[in-house]
């Protein structure tokens, strides 16, 4: 969880669909570019969750800066309480998805140690300097 009403998670399986109903989710925020299953739509439909789809390329050229306009649309989908409770992904739940955690907690006028933090967490030794230069920004 990263506050109440907005979650984070790696891709959803349909092992995780009886969890993610717990949670009572309005919104789902996908920050892949690929399709979202057929399943997984079909899922979301069926408890009336409204999706958000922001295609943001994974960066295996870690040269590759961040792709900022994306990241801020998200952002902005976090910080609308209509949209809440709210579930953000990825694939793994660590870059995009840090990235993404990381701008709403600057919003939230965290020290930037503490973001960086907070993203290092989430990314472990994988961790990406350029998402950080991203988040310093």
């Amino acid at each position: 969880m990263v506050e109440e009403g907005i979650y984070r998670s790696s891709f959803p399986r349909s092992s995780n669909f009886s969890f993610l109903e717990t949670l009572n989710l309005r919104s789902l925020v996908y920050l892949c570019p690929e399709p979202y299953p057929q399943q997984n739509l079909e899922f979301l439909q069926s408890q009336n969750i409204q999706f958000f789809h922001f295609g943001i390329q994974g960066k295996t050229d870690l040269s590759v800066p961040v792709v900022k306009d994306l990241i801020l649309e998200a952002v902005k989908v976090l910080i609308d309480v209509r949209n809440h409770p709210v579930l953000i992904h990825c694939n793994q739940g660590k870059h995009r998805t840090g990235c993404v955690v990381g701008c709403f907690r600057k919003l939230q006028s965290w020290c930037l140690s503490s973001v960086f933090e907070e993203y290092k967490l989430f990314a472990g030794a994988k961790f990406r300097t350029t998402d950080l230069k991203f988040l310093e920004t």
